[in-house]
């Protein structure tokens, strides 16, 4: 019976493990090559640009109106 517990607890493991991956990977794709004939960004410049993307789509979520509950309309 133990066993039995042991072998569910390590399949759920492993299950976890390869959803994270998977997950990983969507998130974090394979670097694109550069261009031919552009420098290739640095790490400090890849940061900046993502940090200018993310405060620009925090920006326009805070444009969008809030929408009204059921009850208030």
């Amino acid at each position: 019976m133990r066993s039995l517990g042991l072998v569910g607890l390590v399949l759920a493991l492993v299950i976890v493990g390869l959803l994270v991956k998977k997950q990983m990977n969507t998130l974090m794709p394979a670097a694109v090559p550069p261009v031919a004939g552009a420098p290739a960004p640095n790490v400090r410049e890849q940061s900046q640009q993502i940090q200018q993307q993310v405060r620009q789509q925090v920006e326009a979520a805070m444009q969008q109106p809030r929408p009204l509950p059921d009850d208030a309309k």
